[in-house]
């Protein structure tokens, strides 16, 4: 059986086009690690989700994910509150920034970690749409306070676009296979 460690619905959506069928049992962890560096936060944040639910399931293939945005040299995870994710959303309007997401797999005891890195140019963006934008929920629960699939909010991007909607495909299509 597979089971993603995240309560996400971007992720389950994107794991639904690798597989069939999965469960899904989020980790509940505390995400706070001492790295600072983004692409290793995001690794060692997907092990811990990865390791809580695979401790419970060590006969199942266990996926956890993590992911953050870094603009002027900050890591942006989700906004706190509706007036974080305008004042997120004003600074990244018109501007790129870079979207690292980490995944780790535990395939019956056998762990593999890894990291994709996205960057993402935003459109410029009025206060009045960022305002209805924020009413209508969509960025709370998102890091950066956005969504790629969202309209009016991304101009163009280099990388993988489901790494940028928070679980990178290709390398985990690859590992699954071989299993």
């Amino acid at each position: 059986m597979i089971i993603l460690a995240s309560d996400s619905p971007r992720r389950r959506e994107l794991l639904a086009t690798l597989v069939g069928e999965f469960h899904v049992e989020p980790s509940r962890v505390d995400e706070h690690v001492r790295y600072k560096a983004p692409w290793r936060m995001v690794e060692a944040i997907a092990e811990k989700k990865c390791d809580a639910v695979a401790g419970r399931h060590s006969e199942d293939v266990v996926i956890g994910a993590d992911t953050v945005v870094v603009f002027g040299g900050k890591v942006l995870g989700k906004p706190k509150d509706a007036a974080h994710a305008v004042e997120m959303l004003r600074a990244l309007a018109g501007k790129k920034h870079t979207v690292y997401t980490g995944v780790c797999v535990n395939d019956r005891g056998v762990k593999t970690v890894w990291h994709e890195v996205s960057h993402v140019y935003m459109q410029k963006m009025s206060d009045e749409f960022i305002a209805r934008y924020v009413a209508g929920g969509s960025p709370l629960d998102k890091a950066g306070a956005y969504g790629v699939q969202d309209e009016g909010t991304v101009e163009r991007y280099d990388g993988e676009y489901a790494n940028i909607m928070g679980l990178p495909l290709v390398r985990l299509a690859e590992l699954l296979r071989e299993r």
